[in-house]
């Protein structure tokens, strides 16, 4: 068994339900040494009938709103997930609520199959045997020999880490896992021709420049020399590379775009999407899903919560003189439905190969102390908060432009603030009823 799986759905009979294969293996996929043309071809038919999109850190907070979206498209999903950062649990809720969507909202429909195995990434002796489970071999365009073809149509990537205080101390943990790990990772998902990635990317890219006070056009870090109008109707060129960079975090995501740009050119085959979020909180509106890590958040939304359960005493605010309206610093916040229906957006709307940069954000920003009032106002609860130093690392000010995702995918945010707190307090309610 090269990783610990689970799996949801019905068992094919005469097959253990903790087969590495999931529920839609056929005897074609096997590695056999003969293979007649009416295999073939049937193969071949199955593979498009039966795609499969492999999400990589799928158990974790941007991860599992994905995938339910995903199901809910009707995908059938592969997560990967060492639950380093993330629970098992999360996987049996995913399960519950597809169950529940296919038995109700969507009666009568396939339902999609989901499988999670349990093991590390960057472990390329166990990735390869769950790619060998969904691979196809099918005949070479000349007919002299066969080519690598696999059942999974897509990938979207999770498993950075991501706490920027963390980076700083740990510098090489980040890139060893962030960077190593991308490019070992997509050498063997080019190996099995698996070239449709989805990158998790971050507005990190974007340095002090995020500090000009203007949204932030993906222009302004690029891979390569561009050329763009900008608002006023300038022309502007811009080299590639990028400025002011706070912390290795951020270094690395503008590394992992680098690389994926430069395998993209070398490789034309490539179709890799990258996606700069910006600050994703809320959490799906049932409330059985919410951002539940293993390690202790140190993003906003999360502590936030903490404070709200009592689990800590007060709320610390990083800075109050930053050049911002009320002193504190302004982010961007999109509800993480909205950022997981992006991904879907990149996965259905990029008809062309090559590197493509996104941001995923609403093109507002709210302040610290807005998103506490925010959140007291749905909760109708004081939240305690202390004024502490600026962290190392932070940048005052950070929102989206983002015409770009709504132009060329067809994706823009639907959900507002107060959105995001409502559905936030319906999940910590929750929580806390389970816990009584």
């Amino acid at each position: 068994m090269p990783c610990s799986t689970s799996t949801s759905g019905a068992s094919t009979p005469g097959r253990s339900s903790e087969s590495e294969y999931d529920d839609s293996w056929t005897p074609f996929t096997e590695r056999s040494v003969l293979f007649d043309d009416h295999d073939i071809e049937v193969a071949i038919q199955q593979s498009t009938e039966s795609q499969h999109i492999l999400v990589v850190g799928g158990c974790g907070f941007i991860g599992s709103h994905t995938v339910w979206e995903l199901a809910k498209a009707g995908y059938n999903v592969v997560i990967i997930d060492n639950l380093s950062n993330a629970f098992g649990s999360v996987f049996e809720r995913l399960q519950e609520m597809i169950d529940n969507h296919y038995d109700t909202v969507k009666l009568g429909s396939r339902r999609p199959s989901l499988k999670l195995f349990e093991c590390d990434y960057r472990d390329s002796q166990r990735m390869s045997s769950v790619l060998e489970s969904y691979e196809l071999l099918a005949e070479h365009p000349h007919g002299s020999r066969y080519q690598r073809q696999s059942r999974i149509s897509g990938v979207i990537h999770f498993a950075a880490f991501k706490a920027v205080g963390e980076s700083i101390k740990q510098p090489l943990k980040y890139y060893a896992n962030n960077v190593g790990g991308l490019i070992d990772f997509c050498s063997l998902l080019g190996d099995f021709g698996v070239k449709n990635f989805v990158f998790s990317s971050s507005a990190t890219v974007y340095g002090t420049v995020a500090d000009m006070g203007v949204p932030l056009r993906e222009e302004y870090c690029s891979q390569q020399t561009t050329v763009f109008v900008d608002e006023d109707g300038q022309k502007k060129v811009v080299e590639s590379g990028c400025a002011g960079l706070t912390n290795p975090y951020g270094r690395t995501k503008w590394m992992c775009e680098a690389i994926l740009s430069d395998l993209a050119h070398a490789d034309p085959e490539w179709t890799i999407t990258a996606l700069r979020y910006f600050n994703p909180i809320g959490c799906d509106e049932s409330g059985l899903l919410g951002e539940d890590p293993r390690a202790t958040a140190t993003n906003l939304m999360p502590v936030v919560l903490r404070v709200m359960s009592g689990d800590i005493p007060t709320l610390s605010i990083y800075g109050d003189d930053y050049d911002t309206p009320d002193g504190t610093a302004v982010r961007d916040y999109i509800h993480v439905t909205d950022l997981a229906l992006g991904h879907l957006a990149a996965l259905k709307s990029r008809s062309d190969r090559g590197f493509r940069v996104y941001n995923l954000g609403s093109g507002q920003g709210y302040s610290v102390l807005e998103v506490v009032a925010a959140m007291e106002r749905v909760s109708q609860q004081k939240i305690p908060t202390k004024l502490v130093g600026r962290r190392d690392g932070d940048v005052g000010m950070c929102v989206a432009k983002a015409g770009r995702a709504r132009e060329e995918l067809g994706w823009r945010t639907e959900k507002d603030l107060e959105a995001c707190c409502r559905d936030i307090w319906r999940f910590l309610e929750r929580v806390a009823t389970e816990s009584k």
